[in-house]
């Protein structure tokens, strides 16, 4: 199977007195370049986040959104720094006494003053959130990777029609050029009779001038390779896998082949259909572009 790059999956978890959601969406791209945003929180588990991630894809431009709720838990608490307190009340008595006044201090007073008084942030159960959060991630990833394989075998059937089609192209191309040499020889005779009138045409000059024209304008290599490399195309795309990057190197090759043509064809047909092979190759590189 061959998979689009690009993909949606999302996945709700709710375990306990936490509740996960996690979405995911992709486009095009080289390689794989992962953009997580979660709250900071779960920035400890950010390399085994990516880590997961590369289990389901290969490339593509993934944006990674978490949401987190801990619905019961009041992970915050109240300290009371004693020493701290006992330190403020012995210097409001050393004050009390230095400067001969009333110690009205009391415990509501107290209480106010900094540090007295400080909120703590209890230990977070790192193995039970990422258990759940685990659970989330592949639950999305699952479904991201259907997309991808759904869209990719759209592709796949859209780039073999387009394939079959540069392949008439390329039969009519093939069997247009030995007409073209025909008609050379042809047209060189009728114009050598004339100039020369009743005189006779020097057979062996007419051949050495076809044969030279014959080898400026013949296109069978490029032909050749070319029905390979389409063949080849059509192979990889039923094989699957990860095959964007080889695809793309093989589209390169095809163009590569179709310039030579064009700048070899002597015929306005040829020219034609070399243009149109031209528009098809890219439209099959700009569908491969999709391809993980």
């Amino acid at each position: 199977m061959i998979k689009s790059m690009t993909g949606f999956g999302r996945c709700e978890i709710s375990e306990a007195d936490r509740k996960f959601t996690v979405e995911m969406k992709s486009v095009n791209h080289r390689y794989l370049d992962v953009n997580i945003k979660m709250p900071k929180k779960l920035n400890f588990f950010e390399s085994a986040i990516r880590n997961l991630l590369k289990e389901y894809m290969q490339r593509g431009k993934v944006d990674l959104f978490i949401s987190y709720e801990d619905r019961t838990e009041n992970n915050v608490c109240i300290r009371y720094n004693k020493d701290t307190a006992q330190e403020y009340l012995n210097y409001l008595n050393q004050m009390a006494e230095d400067f001969s006044l009333d110690n009205d201090v009391r415990v509501s007073t107290l209480s106010r003053y900094p540090e007295v008084f400080s909120m703590e942030e209890q230990g977070i159960d790192e193995e039970g959130i990422w258990k759940t959060l685990e659970k989330a991630l592949r639950g999305a990833a699952e479904g991201f990777v259907e997309t991808r394989i759904t869209e990719g075998e759209h592709l796949r059937d859209d780039l073999i029609g387009k394939l079959d089609g540069m392949l008439k192209l390329v039969d009519f191309i093939s069997e247009r050029s030995p007409q073209i040499i025909a008609e050379y020889k042809q047209k060189l005779e009728e114009k050598v009779k004339e100039l020369l009138e009743d005189a006779k045409v020097d057979e062996n000059r007419l051949l050495m001038e076809v044969t030279l024209f014959a080898d400026k304008v013949c296109v069978d290599e490029e032909i050749v390779r070319l029905r390979s490399h389409i063949e080849t195309t059509k192979q990889t795309l039923m094989e699957g896998g990860g095959i964007g990057r080889k695809l793309d190197f093989i589209a390169q090759e095809m163009n590569r082949e179709a310039n030579t043509i064009l700048s070899k064809a002597n015929d306005l047909e040829v020219s034609n259909c070399a243009i149109s092979l031209k528009t098809e190759i890219e439209k099959v590189r700009e569908q491969i572009q999709n391809i993980e």
